[in-house]
């Protein structure tokens, strides 16, 4: 083999357009190479050939007609193995140590999955390495260690090497390293030290099962220097699994609204659902077609699944990657820039005179907005409440627009008591947040919503600022539903469902364009902006929203859609005041 470097000639190749694949490969490899650009990671040439070349001398097809044959690695499989193994970091320590390669069936998935434990066994583990290989049942984890050992039984050089036996599964005795197949425990993490595990086909481990299992396998690596865990799937069935957990989180980490750097989502799918039976937008879910599965078999799949419903939505499924219900990150770190008016404000009022005294007054700046209610005194608008539970953050947003621009307003509320409580769990300056007036304490241990109704009704006493519609979730309280009404709000019921399609479709389109800003610079909203995920039903490609992770928060843009519901429903009635326009 040649000296290449493989993640260029994959790039080369996506740019140049003679490899097609989808919208995450390619901002996969955009990040890659970014970063070895501005040196957040350098590529060790040394260190991805010598996976590649020991894979390619040790590691052989176990089934089908190529079988004993030594594998041939392709450049997207180079490529990939590039990535996990010679990208590092100042120190020469390999970046990346939980790696998610989501791929369409009879793409060697388990290949190299097996030749990736055979290196780290005889070629770079430490010594008293642990080597598993993880599945919800031991046939299924039989799969990805069946082709490990049978690696080992066709090399004379690695079988004197190794001892099988029944309690320890696989042992080389020079370096003392375990491998072992592995159904899933309820065993702590201090019984792993694992140097290398792969978990076999992610979207069919059970729910918080299969969360819990890899947690105990990424815990347990703490003391190892290089560790690497890999997960390998095509999609699957599964809602609220380890499947969807690290879907959600590799996207975070390619639309860049992640804080994690250690996570390499390798994720092969197709980007359009209706084009299913197209053969090129198949090559983004199938990198090997034509390769190590014919076009033809392919081809003959498409017919059956348009004969059946069922072999359809199982081809979606394993040959596209679209899952029925996929979780996925929603908004990337650019559209949140320009939804905060970062370095491009050319939507920002497009030139009226209103935005031009803004602009002379250093409200809106390429630095973000600065503007305050009393900016949009005289105005009509329309607000939106999340109120979660009594004990957490709760959220009201105001929306109005001003010269074809639609500026949001957010405020959170959090009992007093509660505020060192959540600092400490989700690790934000809450005290910060009020000091510059984002976050107002309310009450003592629960929320008071009396604190929510002042909010509103100062927008109309202090600032003449007049709410028309309020979109509340369906869970709001209904004394303070009654009290808004009372005082004279006119209040609607959300519920935030996938009814809210057209209405999450529109306000993306509208942060996207600029269209839709934040009116402040409001740190907290960002960062509900950027813990944002979308469920998204493969079938009808309907959504709604969810959070990125189970700690994280979005009741800023849960309230943030009830409001932009108000203006879908209201704005043929009441466009005339909404446009806020002179007259």
């Amino acid at each position: 083999m040649s000296e290449e470097n493989a993640i260029l000639a994959y790039y080369q190749g996506i740019q140049e357009g003679s490899i097609v694949v989808g919208k995450w490969i390619r901002m996969l490899y955009d990040i890659i190479i970014d970063g070895l650009e501005k040196k957040r990671w350098y590529f060790d040439q040394r260190k991805a050939n010598n996976c590649v070349r020991f894979m390619e001398k040790y590691c052989h097809h176990n089934k089908g007609q190529l079988a004993p044959q030594r594998i041939k690695l392709s450049l997207w499989e180079r490529a990939t193995v590039s990535l996990m193994f010679g990208i590092v970091d100042e120190d020469g320590i390999r970046q990346f140590t939980e790696t998610v390669l989501v791929v369409g069936r009879k793409q060697g998935k388990t290949l190299i999955a097996g030749g990736i434990g055979n290196y780290f066994a005889y070629a770079v583990g430490e010594y008293g390495s642990e080597i598993y290989y993880l599945a919800p049942k031991l046939d299924q984890a039989d799969l990805c260690y069946g082709a490990f050992e049978y690696n080992v039984n066709q090399e004379p050089d690695l079988k004197k090497r190794t001892k099988s036996t029944k309690s320890r599964g696989l042992f080389i005795r020079e370096s003392n390293t375990n491998i072992k197949k592995l159904p899933f425990t309820d065993r702590k993490s201090d019984g792993y030290n694992p140097m290398f595990y792969v978990a076999d086909e992610i979207a069919s481990w059970p729910g918080d099962r299969g969360l819990k299992q890899w947690e105990v396998m990424v815990s347990g690596t703490g003391a190892r220097r290089e560790p690497m865990g890999l997960a390998i799937s095509s999609a699957g069935y599964e809602n609220d699994g380890i499947f969807d957990e690290l879907f959600k989180r590799g996207t975070a980490f390619l639309n860049g609204n992640s804080r994690e750097s250690h996570i390499l989502p390798i994720l092969y799918t197709i980007d359009n659902p209706e084009k299913w039976d197209d053969i090129n937008e198949l090559r983004k879910s199938l990198p090997g077609l034509g390769e190590s599965v014919p076009v033809k078999f392919i081809l003959g799949e498409i017919d059956k699944a348009h004969e059946s419903l069922s072999k359809r939505t199982e081809f979606l499924t394993k040959y596209c990657n679209i899952k029925q219900n996929s979780s996925q990150a929603w908004l990337s770190t650019e559209t949140i820039r320009r939804s905060f008016n970062i370095g491009d404000d050319r939507r920002a009022g497009e030139g009226g005179a209103w935005s031009e005294q803004m602009r002379a007054e250093g409200k809106i700046t390429e630095e973000g907005n600065r503007l305050s209610l009393e900016d949009f005194r005289d105005c009509y608008a329309l607000a939106g409440i999340d109120l979660s539970q009594t004990t957490d953050l709760t959220a009201c947003t105001l929306i109005v627009q001003r010269e074809g621009v639609v500026y949001y307003f957010a405020r959170f509320f959090l009992p007093r008591e509660k505020i060192e409580e959540a600092t400490a769990r989700d690790g934000l300056p809450y005290r910060k947040y009020i000091e510059r007036g984002f976050l107002i304490e309310s009450g003592d241990n629960f929320v008071d919503y009396n604190d929510c109704f002042r909010w509103f009704t100062d927008l109309i006493e202090k600032y003449q600022i007049y709410v028309l519609q309020v979109g509340l979730d369906r869970y709001c309280a209904q004394y303070l539903q009654a009290q808004m009404e009372s005082y004279g709000f006119h209040c609607d019921t959300v519920f935030q469902g996938t009814n809210l399609t057209g209405v999450i479709n529109t306000t993306e389109g509208m942060l996207k364009d600029g269209a839709l800003q934040s009116a402040e610079d409001n740190d907290l909203m960002k960062i509900h902006l950027l813990d944002s995920a979308l469920k998204i039903e493969a079938e009808t490609n309907r959504k709604k929203l969810i959070k990125i992770s189970k700690n994280a928060h979005v009741d800023g843009v849960a309230a943030l859609l009830d409001a932009m519901c108000m203006r879908a429903n209201k704005w043929e009635e009441l466009q005339n005041q909404l446009r806020n326009e002179a007259s």
